[in-house]
């Protein structure tokens, strides 16, 4: 195609802007918990965001993709016209990364997922027509919005509400934590480990059989239960702070568990929210080369790297403005709240980067850290916050279509 290399740099740049957005707003509300709870210190919470986000997006970041690429415009209408596409998904990636800067600064925990599939529809409905938009599709991707925090909500609800029956509420709760700590390390290291297998590496050429997947995943599961498990009998119960701190030993019991599941969540998340930047960016890639809008073409390593790169430098410049909103003024979290939230969230995000529907991990988190509240009663939560958050989603959407609206006209009267 002619200005074949201006789209792939451009797309590759505002790919990168995109990733970075990414990298400041969602996955900063990603590690809210952990940071929240104070089981990890901002700079660890980075260092971890760093190495399990970037595996994630890498490894597993390709089913989810496809739904973004793919699932939203009716690319049969731009048959004879490429180039609108280009100018389309160009538009969609530089006003959803825009959004995601002003939100950022602001400390606003917005959806990165509602900001691209927004402007990639108000681009497609304005530029190309309405008939262009694939509004069964859009519909399935709004529904799972709705569905992802009632699923993570009530994941953490059950979870928390066993760690106050079988741990919190017995005589003695740091004997009971050793005992079924262990177990809960087991599900967390066994669940992630199975969904990682069974969909996220077939990128780098690793493929299992079903019982190979579980046996293995079975095993690290096994083996994180032992390693937890050891450094949880080190732990001495301090008399003096617990006291004052009636859980405060267990509480380091669960901020053990904590770091597993903010890996957990790093890994989630890199795996799902990296389809936002690199959906877009590979479709711009493919046409570019191509001219063919119908390609069907593998997502190339270096854009999986790209969007990898891009979501780590966001959380280490910017991310922590979105950490304090998340993490410290829905509800008052501790180690084992963090944890039933971070395990229930991560579970639902990795389900369904798996089955290629694109979540948001601000709702899904959200709701995951409600669930942990409702379990303590409704006079835990700050209805206020939540308010307002709920507000910032509702405007995301459309201040994502009226920006792309606006790039689609001025790439299409500049470029090529």
């Amino acid at each position: 195609m002619d200005g074949q290399l201006w789209y792939i740099g451009l797309a590759a740049l505002f790919g990168l802007f995109m990733a970075w957005g990414i990298g400041a707003n969602d996955v900063a509300n990603a590690m809210a918990t952990s940071v929240g709870s104070k089981a990890l210190t901002i700079r660890k919470a980075i260092l971890v965001a760093a190495v399990f986000e970037f595996l994630g997006a890498v490894l597993a970041g390709g089913a989810v993709t496809s739904t973004i690429r793919q699932g939203i415009v009716d690319s049969s209408l731009l048959a004879d016209t490429p180039e609108l596409l280009i100018y389309g998904m160009l538009a969609s990636l530089l006003a959803a990364g825009c959004w995601l800067l002003i939100a950022s600064r602001n400390g606003w925990p917005v959806s990165t997922t509602h900001s691209i599939v927004g402007a990639i529809v108000g681009f497609a409905a304005v530029g190309i027509g309405v008939e262009a938009v694939k509004w069964g599709q859009v519909v399935t991707i709004v529904m799972s919005w709705i569905v992802s925090p009632l699923t993570a909500g009530f994941i953490a609800f059950l979870i928390y509400s066993s760690v106050q029956k079988l741990i919190l509420r017995q005589e003695d709760p740091l004997e009971r934590a050793k005992r079924y700590v262990p177990i809960y390390m087991f599900f967390a290291a066994f669940t992630i480990t199975l969904v990682t297998l069974l969909k996220g590496l077939k990128h780098v050429g690793l493929e299992l059989s079903m019982t190979q997947s579980y046996l293995l995943a079975m095993a690290i599961g096994v083996l994180i239960s032992l390693v937890g498990a050891a450094v949880i009998r080190r732990i001495e119960p301090n008399r003096k702070i617990d006291k004052k701190q009636h859980f405060y030993t267990v509480e380091r019991v669960f901020a053990v568990l904590m770091i597993i599941t903010a890996c957990s969540m790093a890994f989630a998340h890199g795996s799902n929210d990296v389809a936002n930047a690199i959906g877009p960016l590979a479709a711009v890639i493919s046409v570019a080369k191509t001219g063919i809008v119908e390609g069907r073409s593998a997502v190339e390593v270096w854009i999986l790297l790209l969007g990898g790169a891009g979501i780590v430098i966001g959380l280490a410049t910017y991310g922590r403005h979105v950490i304090a909103t998340v993490g410290e003024r829905i509800t008052s979290l501790t180690p084992s709240r963090g944890f039933a939230a971070e395990l229930a969230a991560a579970s639902t995000i990795v389900i369904a980067s798996g089955t290629g529907i694109p979540i948001s991990t601000t709702h899904t988190l959200v709701g995951a850290v409600l669930g942990v509240g409702m379990a303590r009663g409704i006079d835990a939560i700050d209805l206020r916050v939540v308010g307002r958050i709920f507000v910032s989603w509702v405007v995301t959407i459309p201040a994502g279509a009226l920006l792309a609206i606006v790039f689609f006209y001025l790439f299409k009267s500049i470029l090529p």
